[in-house]
């Protein structure tokens, strides 16, 4: 069955270096925690807030060798007053057998923030 699991995660600075370091972190966990093989893995949809551009997270994901294979996209988040900073999204969708209420969602280094109650 086709899901959507989210995380995201904020940075203290625009830094390309830790951004490609937290990014690779951040589906790694996602997919550890939720069993997930990067083969049933069908797209990645990233979002970043516009004061991040020393890198996008698409090119910071496949900086580690990674998801050659996967469709991954990118777009900026709109820029709304009292936002939370320096944040990148993501959303997977994937074929996987997981009931939808077993997902787990990851929020790192402040982004928890956004969904407290999926942490």
């Amino acid at each position: 069955m086709t899901k959507a699991i989210r995380g995201a995660v904020q940075f203290a600075a625009d830094d390309k270096e830790k951004i490609k370091d937290r990014v690779q972190f951040l589906l790694e966990r996602l997919l550890d925690e939720n069993s997930l093989a990067e083969s049933e893995i069908i797209s990645l949809f990233f979002s970043t807030t516009n004061d991040l551009k020393s890198i996008n997270p698409a090119a910071a994901l496949r900086a580690g060798g990674r998801f050659a294979d996967t469709p991954l996209f990118c777009a900026q988040e709109p820029d709304t007053e009292g936002a939370m900073p320096r944040v990148i999204r993501v959303l997977i969708t994937c074929e996987h057998e997981m009931d939808k209420k077993d997902l787990i969602h990851i929020y790192l280094d402040g982004a928890e923030k956004l969904r407290p109650d999926l942490n």
